[in-house]
């Protein structure tokens, strides 16, 4: 088939550098954990009754043990070379779970193995099953290792798509994701100089790393790998969300949802909590299959504001650099920069909605519901918002270095004619695709050195001013 290659809107490279030139990101050398626990001594979980047996429960030796270490001012807490089977476990101050090699933690299939905690769950505060592991309300604390934490998350799949066909029947499609409680791999919540590192986390019930409501946090090496056991619904690989001076290298993800995710809260429950995800660089890193190596949203009421991606790698992900939000999210991203990408056999390298999956952003009761007797967490998915509120903007965004391959649409960027995606520049972008895209309601994008080939001879313009 005959290839077109299509030379988009480019202007002169004076411009181009001029600004690009006001571009900041001195901020990036100040993202991660600013201190790592110090104290050495040692706490074998087996010294507490812990059996790596690959079948004895274990949640209050190993839990005992990690008391135990904070209680003496911090330290290691390590384990024999073994599996260990295990509902939540907490971690507290000064404390470094160390999964080492050889270790495998196993996680309970027992829904009551996980108590309800007070958390957010897809931008709602509510009550949920706390995750495998647990940092909440903590300050320098670690999780490192060699080792492997197999979540085991068929459990939670299974009740999830038993309850979908169920509710789908309903009309309840936009709920189930939030009465379908199932388990995340590891929780970092209200916590302050976190650092994950090193570890193998796999088949998790739900997202595999959520990052909430905290700052000054390094996630460094860690390797997801979620499709061993099936392909679990929504998990997600690592969500930074409402978090800020976030450090996020070196890791290597295969999950079904997103891979590399910043979120902000969702709806009238995001916009009431107004807490931006901010300050995060993402570097060094390949997404495998998921939905998006670089997600912005779909949770955009808090805002997210001042992101550095660089250096990455995608391999089958169905989108590249992804920014989604909807009509009644509300909520500004800005100041982000994406920089070189390699992406082969990724569907849309380049997709900026703000109606994103209606189906599931917006909630509307049935008939035959008295609203009065409805749970509280459907409440909060129904509170409605005016469209001022609910409108998001997307702006400020500059990329530059981009690779890809073998993708079906080479670009998709929808704005809003109330809010227009605005002030986008694009450089060193290079795609091959079957088809080259759409753009609509955007203003004062730029281009330098972008070529889209498309194979069925179709052509996309990027605006200018």
């Amino acid at each position: 088939m005959k290839r077109i290659v299509l030379l988009v809107a480019v202007v002169c490279s004076m411009a181009f550098a001029a600004l690009a030139q006001k571009q900041d990101v001195s901020w990036a050398a100040k993202v991660g954990a600013r201190k790592f626990p110090a104290a050495t001594a040692t706490f074998p979980v087996n010294n507490y009754g812990a059996v790596g047996d690959g079948q004895t429960l274990n949640t209050k030796a190993i839990q005992a043990a990690i008391d135990a270490c904070a209680g003496k001012g911090g330290g290691v807490v390590s384990f024999a070379p073994g599996n260990y089977v295990t509902g939540a476990l907490f971690l507290k101050n000064g404390v470094n779970l160390n999964i080492g090699k050889g270790v495998t933690l196993l996680g309970s299939q027992n829904f009551d193995d996980y108590p309800e905690i007070n958390t957010r769950i897809a931008g709602i505060e509510t009550t949920w099953p706390a995750a495998l592991l647990n940092v909440i309300g903590q300050k320098n604390v670690a999780i490192t290792g060699e080792g492997t934490v197999n979540a085991r998350g068929k459990f939670c799949w299974d009740k999830y798509w038993d309850m979908r066909k169920d509710y789908e029947k309903k009309g309840l499609r936009c709920i189930v994701d939030y009465d379908a409680k199932r388990v995340r791999t590891l929780l970092v919540q209200e916590s302050s100089d976190i650092s994950l590192k090193g570890i193998t986390l796999k088949n998790a019930g739900f997202w595999t790393v959520q990052l909430l409501y905290s700052d000054h946090l390094t996630v460094d090496g860690l390797v997801i790998r979620n499709n061993e056991d099936g392909h679990g619904p929504s998990t997600d690989g690592i969500d930074i969300d409402s978090s800020t001076w976030v450090l996020v290298q070196n890791c290597d993800v295969d999950c079904n949802d997103d891979d590399f995710c910043l979120k902000a809260g969702r709806d009238a429950d995001g916009l009431r909590v107004n807490r931006p995800t901010e300050y995060v660089v993402i570097r060094k890193c390949i997404a495998r299959k998921g939905a998006g190596i670089v997600t912005l949203g779909s949770e955009t009421s808090g805002g997210i504001n001042h992101v550095l991606a660089t250096d990455l790698m995608a391999r089958g992900t169905k989108n590249g650099f992804l920014i989604k939000s909807a009509l009644t999210r509300g909520g500004t991203i800005s100041d982000i920069y994406i920089r070189n990408i390699d992406m082969d056999s990724v569907s849309i390298p380049l997709n900026f909605t703000m109606n994103w999956n209606p189906a599931y952003s917006y909630s509307k009761l049935p008939a035959g519901y008295q609203y009065d007797s409805i749970p509280v967490i459907w409440k909060k998915l129904l509170q409605q918002v005016t469209p001022e509120q609910g409108r998001p903007y997307f702006k400020d965004v500059y990329v530059d270095g981009i690779k890809a391959r073998n993708s079906k649409q080479g670009i998709l960027a929808i704005g809003l004619e109330e809010s227009a995606l605005q002030h986008f520049e694009f450089a060193n972008v290079t795609i091959e695709a079957s088809t080259a895209g759409e753009i609509k309601f955007a203003k004062g994008w730029k281009a330098k050195n972008v070529t889209i080939t498309a194979t069925d001879g179709s052509k996309v313009t990027i605006p200018g001013e």
